[in-house]
């Protein structure tokens, strides 16, 4: 946590770390327990292609995710979530906690996160969440493509 607190820092940026006693497990859980709209919560899934594994960071009322889009986004052949176990060797967190800003991985934003000043999502630790912009956001990470 204190990397993240510290890289945070470092680049100026407005965020909140928020901890809680219970643990998170759904963008509805999330919507409910801080009284905001589904759509700020910031779901960060860990996708596995045939060309690696990238994040795809989703608005909490997005829906289905469509492989076939990605997949043509992407320019790959295969692509799926990946197992629990894959997610926890690439990106250090146990799913339910992984952290929106990923370093390592390109990103792929949902465009329908920037109706909101803030979104929440994973810190990659558990009991904690990230609140920060989403212009923010897209500036610290590797953002490669945009869906929506």
């Amino acid at each position: 946590m204190d990397k993240l607190i510290a890289f945070l820092d470092q680049q100026g940026i407005d965020y909140e770390i928020i901890e809680h006693r219970q643990q998170i497990n759904t963008a509805q859980e999330g919507a409910d327990y801080f009284g905001i709209h589904i759509g700020q919560t910031a779901p960060t899934l860990i996708l596995k292609t045939d060309n690696g594994f990238f994040a795809l960071i989703i608005s909490g009322d997005f829906g289905r995710v469509d492989f076939e889009q990605l997949k043509a986004l992407l320019q790959v052949q295969q692509i799926k979530l990946a197992k629990p176990q894959e997610v926890e060797a690439v990106t250090g967190s146990k799913i339910g906690s992984v952290s929106l800003i990923q370093h390592h991985l390109p990103i792929i934003m949902d465009r329908e996160l920037y109706r909101f000043d803030y979104v929440y999502g994973g810190t990659g630790f558990p009991n904690t969440t990230l609140k920060i912009r989403p212009n923010d956001l897209e500036k610290l990470v590797k953002t490669i493509a945009f869906i929506r």
